[in-house]
């Protein structure tokens, strides 16, 4: 299986504003056929006054080909596209492929 990594830090105050438009974003890709786990965390410490938000996507698919047809949907590109004005950073995916569980059911 492909697995792909995203820290999210978003501007202080926008979180909830984050979680609206990953919604569209995360339901999408469960219907993807490629997609086996879509899953948005929100760090369990609250962020200290003025700090940025932190989240964590973590994303399963069949294979590297499965996420680049994640990477065409329209769901994604106009997640891609609206989330840049909430973000604290630019986000940056780390890809790996599984070990255990092997294969995913």
């Amino acid at each position: 299986m492909y697995v792909v990594c995203v820290p999210v830090k978003v501007l202080p105050g926008q979180g909830e504003a984050f979680i609206e438009l990953i919604r569209g974003n995360h339901e999408g890709s469960r219907r993807e056929t490629g997609n086996l786990r879509f899953d948005v965390l929100r760090a369990a410490t609250p962020p200290g006054e003025g700090e940025p938000e932190q989240f964590f996507l973590y994303e399963v698919y069949h294979s590297p080909e499965d996420f680049a047809a994640h990477q065409q949907t329209p769901h994604y590109l106009e997640w891609r596209d609206a989330v840049v004005p909430l973000l604290a950073e630019p986000r940056q995916s780390t890809r790996y492929v599984s070990v255990f569980p092997e294969p995913w059911k």
